[in-house]
């Protein structure tokens, strides 16, 4: 018995053959257009880039460049650079591997938020930095929200293999063990769940075989930034 789907129904009508010609119409259509999840392109929420910006908000998953990139972009704006789990490290006087440890998710949570909160005030009062956001930071509905229309967001991408391997370069250079590194279907498991949410992003950035330089010189061109005059942390 065969379980047709929406991929390998049989298309012998002409509605069939309609909706088959509107489909490869959709598909042929500029990236740009298409909305979210576009490499290098705005994608359909775009308006959230304005050029008064203040902040450019780094997303995506482990290994995905968040940190090197950000320091890379914020010196090529002229802008300050802020990791947030530095920031919440600093609030709870604990490392973030601790609280996860001793207090469980919940509590890293709502730690991650209460810090993001406290920065995005801290922006409308002045200064321009880039933001580099942990894993699963904007996957809580609650951060994501705060980010709306306050600073455009940038999904860096890459496939799981090259994530994978980069965590695993790094662990090894820093000697830190990351348990969701001894399975990579479970990483790749929740790369996979969260990617969904990343996608929501206002830029997909590809950043496979690419240097951080690069990566960041093509941020800033697709956001349509230019360097500040001001050092990083004068306000205006």
């Amino acid at each position: 018995m065969v379980k047709f789907t929406s991929e390998n129904a049989p298309k012998n009508n002409k509605k069939s053959e309609e909706q088959s010609r509107s489909r490869k119409q959709r598909a042929q259509r500029p990236a740009k257009a298409r909305g979210s999840g576009v490499s290098g392109q705005l994608a359909g929420n775009a308006s959230a880039v304005s050029p008064g910006a203040r902040a450019v908000v780094l997303i995506g998953f482990m290994g995905a460049g968040k940190s090197s990139v950000g320091r890379a972009l914020a010196e090529l704006l002229g802008w300050g650079f802020e990791d947030l789990d530095d920031r919440i490290e600093c609030r709870e006087l604990r490392k973030v591997h601790e609280i996860f440890r001793d207090s469980g998710e919940s509590e890293f949570r709502r730690a991650e938020h209460a810090a993001l909160k406290e920065l995005m005030g801290e922006l409308r009062g002045g200064g321009k930095r880039v933001v580099a956001l942990g894993g699963g930071a904007f996957v809580q509905a609650r951060n994501a929200a705060l980010l709306v229309g306050a600073a455009p967001t940038v999904f860096l991408d890459a496939s799981v293999q090259e994530l994978w391997r980069r965590c695993n370069q790094q662990a090894g250079e820093q000697g830190t063990e990351r348990p969701l590194l001894a399975d990579l279907e479970r990483f790749r498991e929740l790369y996979q769940a969260r990617r969904p949410h990343y996608l929501k992003a206002a830029l997909r950035q590809e950043t496979g075989g690419k240097n951080i330089e690069t990566i960041a010189r093509e941020v800033m061109r697709a956001l349509g930034l230019e360097r500040d005059p001001r050092k990083p942390g004068e306000k205006k």
